[in-house]
């Protein structure tokens, strides 16, 4: 099953990687270690409450006024 990463640079250091078909967040120092945190706590995550996918998500960007 192919699912998405968001992955974004944590204050601290680091990345918070996301999975947003599940909810599952996490972190690593590197992003190979973000991916394969996020990896194991969606695996862990499916184990319990297993999701049919019927497509692929979508991700794009957006624009806001600084001033919002």
């Amino acid at each position: 099953m192919e699912l998405s990463a968001i992955l974004t640079p944590a204050p601290e250091g680091g990345y918070i990687a996301l999975n947003p078909e599940t909810g599952t967040t996490t972190q690593g120092e590197t992003v190979e270690e973000a991916l394969n945190n996020l990896r194991e706590a969606t695996e862990l995550y499916l184990e319990e409450f297993p999701i049919n996918i019927s497509g692929r998500s979508l991700m794009t960007t957006f624009e806001v006024s600084r001033h919002a």
